[in-house]
């Protein structure tokens, strides 16, 4: 027997991997709007401090809200470069996400989603994720120039 919770509940989580270390920055959120995102980006800002950061985003609306196109202008060490549409296989979160939900919630036993989402969290900022983005889009020679 499988129980099955029919409620509604859900929850979202913002992440980004930094493709030099491979250290992941997460936010689990209720909601996900342009203001949500802002908290996300401060976040970042916070965490790395005193360091321009480029970060490459997909599309999501509320990621190019007004909100945020305003956050960014008064932020200028924060630059952010949009995926194409429809390429999530370009996007090296997306197998962080995939590594996470394989790692935390294939074959769980948590029956509450508090509970599941707090170790997905948890899983997420303590982990050192893999990425071969610099070597297969060829950013090793950006970097260079830049050392």
């Amino acid at each position: 027997m499988v129980r099955v919770d029919a409620g509604r509940a859900s929850t979202h989580f913002y992440g980004s991997i930094n493709l030099l270390t491979g250290e992941e920055i997460a936010m689990r959120s209720d909601l996900m709007n342009s203001e949500v995102s802002v908290e996300y980006l401060q976040m970042i800002l916070n965490t790395i401090p005193n360091l321009p950061i480029l970060m490459l985003w997909d599309r999501a609306p509320w990621h190019r809200g007004k909100v945020v196109k305003k956050f960014l202008e008064d932020n200028p060490r924060l630059e952010v470069i949009y995926f194409p549409p429809g390429c999530p296989e370009l996007n090296p979160q997306e197998h962080v996400w995939k590594e996470v939900r394989k790692a935390v919630s294939h074959n769980h036993i948590i029956k509450k989603l508090p509970e599941l989402a707090e170790c997905f969290l948890e899983k997420l900022n303590a982990g050192i994720f893999n990425t071969t983005f610099m070597d297969k889009y060829g950013a090793t020679p950006v970097l260079t120039m830049f050392k």
